[in-house]
């Protein structure tokens, strides 16, 4: 095969994703979406998704909804679809159309996992799914004095029978039915179901397919991340938000604060929109993390590796030095990195010339990262570091970067500004440019 342009960015995109393959490997996702989901367009190809995430080690529950379906259901039979606080009024006669509903749709993402024709991404596949009464319901009761009949929430989550079917490699399917102790059948809100059950089996991440991109902004820009606390101001004033996001959110904040990792929304009417936001750094929804996805540490010896896959390429380019790997072993002490979402995004290194003088070195960052001001945070991360050891000078040395320093309080200097060490050991075939600032 020549190498086209599609061939480059194949090859590239598949090496860039190695990293989330390695580190999905043997984690537990939830899944969860309504009956609009499996109404779209995409519910096929999404099911080629579901397929691709099994195939590479990932532990899946899906959880499905069917409101729609039941709308559809009670219209056929002449009956009122009743809500009070979110909830279905589910009599008796609801019960049997949300029964009908449920199962009809349950069968169909059954059928959707089952496909194996050739030429398709479900070819030589074997998933297994597995159904079952992992939920136990519970009725709510009268809300203000309404009796709200069948409609229930989750009393109790079968963590050991669910965890015991995923170390098999089945897939479990959930849907919004709980059966009681009393054999009793309660209407559960899907929401709430998948929010129990990733508490219950200490899911890695809890994934919503909503009705809109993800979580937007009043002028309607999406939120590609948010801390649980930015979540909980949302909820009392996202007057703006699609009714999917307006149902999940008090559920994302349970599910974080509860210790989820990580709970994404995403947009169930974007063909691929699961693998994108799960394999890119990116991503293409909103993701919702108890602590911000940031993280400004100091290295560790672990870290080596990473370092010089982000340092290399500059190194190639002549941007930076080059640091051999027993050099990077030795001062590995020196540098603090920046993590994106556990990723190694960008770093940067103190070097102490004397007491009062030090020099900010290999400051870099991925080439995809150096728009988000990773960059000044490493910068601020080294000169309080360097405060803390008294240092009163800090300079720089700089081929390419000479602007970006100087916007950011440092000054043009001349090799005779550096430490007698460092001038004596300055190579004037590069002609990297001095910069200072004072601390």
């Amino acid at each position: 095969m020549s190498d086209t342009p599609y061939d480059e960015h194949f090859v590239a995109w598949f090496r860039a994703v190695t990293p989330y393959i390695n580190a999905f490997r043997g984690k537990t996702f939830v899944i969860a979406f309504g009956g609009k989901a499996v109404e779209s367009e995409f519910a096929r190809t999404l099911a080629f998704d579901v397929n691709l995430l099994v195939s590479l080690g990932i532990r899946l529950v899906l959880v499905h909804g069917a409101r729609p379906q039941i709308e559809e259901e009670l219209r056929e039979k002449n009956l009122e679809s009743v809500y009070h606080r979110g909830y279905r009024v589910t009599d008796a006669a609801a019960l049997d159309c949300v029964l009908d509903a449920v199962g009809s749709v349950y069968l169909e993402i059954e059928a959707l996992l089952s496909q194996g024709l050739p030429n398709t991404p479900m070819a030589n596949s074997r998933i297994r799914v597995i159904g079952g009464n992992f939920i136990t319901g519970q009725p709510i009761g009268v809300l203000d004095g309404i009796d709200m009949h069948y409609a229930g929430k989750v009393r109790k989550v079968d963590a050991e029978g669910i965890n015991a079917q995923l170390a098999l490699g089945n897939i479990v399917l959930l849907n919004c039915e709980g059966p009681s102790a009393t054999g009793e059948i309660f209407n559960l809100q899907m929401e709430e179901a998948a929010e129990a059950v990733a508490v219950a089996i200490k899911a890695d991440k809890l994934v919503f397919l909503t009705d809109s991109q993800g979580v937007a902004d009043p002028s309607g820009d999406l939120l590609d991340e948010m801390t649980a606390d930015e979540v909980e101001i949302l909820l009392k004033t996202g007057e703006w938000l699609s009714p999917d996001i307006r149902r999940y959110l008090p559920c994302v904040l349970r599910a974080s604060r509860a210790g989820v990792g990580r709970v994404h929304l995403i947009g169930f009417a974007q063909d691929g929109a699961l693998l994108r936001e799960l394999f890119t750094h990116d991503g293409v929804g909103t993701v919702v993390t108890r602590e911000s996805l940031e993280n400004i540490r100091e290295a560790k010896p672990d870290d080596i590796g990473a370092l010089i896959a982000l340092i290399e390429p500059l190194e190639a380019e002549g941007i930076l030095v080059h640091r051999p790997r027993e050099l990077l072993e030795r001062e590995i002490d020196r540098f603090s990195v920046m993590e994106h979402d556990g990723i190694i995004v960008g770093c940067a290194a103190l070097y102490a010339h004397s007491d009062e003088e030090a020099e900010l070195a290999c400051l870099a960052v991925s080439a995809e990262h150096r728009e988000w001001g990773y960059g000044e945070q490493l910068m601020k991360r080294i000169e309080k570091r360097a405060r803390k050891l008294g240092i009163k000078q800090l300079f720089v040395l700089t081929t390419r970067t000479e602007h970006w320093f100087v916007e950011r309080g440092f000054r043009l200097g001349t090799v005779d500004d550096l430490p007698a060490k460092k001038r004596d050991m300055y190579n004037y075939q590069r002609r990297s440019k001095v910069l200072c600032k004072t601390l």
